[in-house]
């Protein structure tokens, strides 16, 4: 980026994206580099998952001291975990609470979630949800739930109940739907028990990267078994389907539940673009970011996605320019044979995995930290 030349990153915001870090961890909070990015680039939120925790943990030497001092106050490796990540949060939310404020709740929020275990067990979601809200005691936190089935319903109570979701591991348009309608529901919900709505907040988090990788593969398989054309669709599945959901949310402002909701105060559930970091060394670097800013949005980028964007990005209003090559994509994607409901599932299915792989590797890792001194 030129020294004189305005950050993209900052001129985002003004197309009413929000720019959010997908990365979360000791070090950021304590050698101010979380603090800079606030300030330089306007990043406006954080979110976490397991893999991230797994990660920041078990590499950071900064967790040691920590880790020593909450050794005999702990019965688990999951209690110990809690207490870590619940301190990281905290702390992330601290730095934001300005921006929370200045904003009256639009914006500074920072992701905590539930055990990937949970996310086929929507009891067990809702009360663990519960569990962390309280614990937390922050405003300007979200609790993400996967938007699988079973987490439907968990959405709806929660917003009923007054607390802020971010529904993860969405892959599906027509799942998106579902969410954003409980969204409504629970916003619904709030009306008849006579309680306001205007501090409950909601993002959906629509990830992207993956459906490329998965629908590319195909792709290139049905080029090689002869149907050249195929290979033209390359790169295309992850921001058509985000068109689709873009176009269903356009869709949810204008209904009647959505009018009288907002006519009381309610915020609309922004779609929150995720795994936005490109796997395919051919596309840009900034392809989930630059190919996806609309109003309403929160893009959530890895560090480095963040900054080849700040070097790179050229911040325009590009996804309703795109809607009407999106469906023509979706439809080119169908006539191939590719159901992108499908790949969905799948999607679904392996995220859950993908979490909770690194989830247990971080408890196994924690578990040998909390024995060690008993076994020494």
């Amino acid at each position: 980026m030129n020294a004189t030349a305005p950050n993209p990153l900052l001129e985002l915001r003004k197309l009413g994206v929000s720019a959010w870090l997908d990365d979360l961890g000791r070090g950021m909070l304590e050698d101010g580099s979380l603090a800079r990015l606030i300030r330089a680039d306007g990043v406006a939120g954080v979110t976490s998952n397991p893999a991230i925790f797994a990660n920041s943990m078990t590499s950071d030497p900064r967790y040691a001291q920590p880790i020593a001092q909450l050794l005999p106050t702990v019965a688990s490796a999951m209690a110990l975990y809690e207490e870590l990540a619940l301190h990281d949060v905290r702390a992330a939310a601290g730095l934001f609470r300005a921006l929370y404020e200045s904003t009256s709740g639009g914006d500074g929020f920072v992701s905590l979630e539930v055990s990937p275990h949970l996310a086929y067990d929507g009891a067990g979601s809702l009360a663990e949800a519960r569990r962390l809200w309280q614990r937390l005691a922050v405003p300007n936190a979200f609790i993400k739930i996967p938007g699988t089935e079973a987490g439907l319903p968990v959405i709806r109570d929660l917003i009923a109940a007054g607390i802020n979701v971010n529904v993860t591991l969405l892959f599906s348009p027509e799942r998106y739907r579902a969410v954003a309608r409980a969204y409504m529901d629970g916003l619904s919900a709030r009306v008849r028990a006579g309680r306001p709505l205007g501090a409950v907040a909601s993002v959906a988090s629509f990830f992207l990267s993956r459906i490329d990788t998965l629908v590319d593969k195909e792709l290139d398989r049905l080029a090689t078994a002869g149907q050249p054309a195929a290979r033209t669709l390359r790169g295309k599945a992850a921001v058509a389907s985000a068109g689709r959901a873009y176009e269903i949310f356009e869709e949810s402002l204008a209904t009647a539940q959505w009018q009288e909701l907002a006519a009381r105060g309610a915020r609309p559930q922004r779609l929150l673009w995720a795994s936005t970091s490109t796997k395919d060394p051919s596309y840009s670097p900034i392809k989930y970011v630059e190919e996806l800013v609309a109003p309403d949005t929160v893009n959530t980028m890895p560090l480095e996605t963040l900054n080849a964007y700040r070097r790179l990005g050229h911040p325009e209003l590009t996804l309703e320019h795109h809607l009407a090559e999106s469906s023509d994509a979706r439809e080119g994607l169908e006539r191939l044979g590719v159901d992108l409901e499908a790949v969905a599932l799948q999607l679904e299915r392996e995220g859950v995995a993908k979490f909770i792989e690194p989830f247990d590797r971080l408890q196994k890792w924690l578990e040998e930290r909390r024995r060690g001194p008993q076994a020494s």
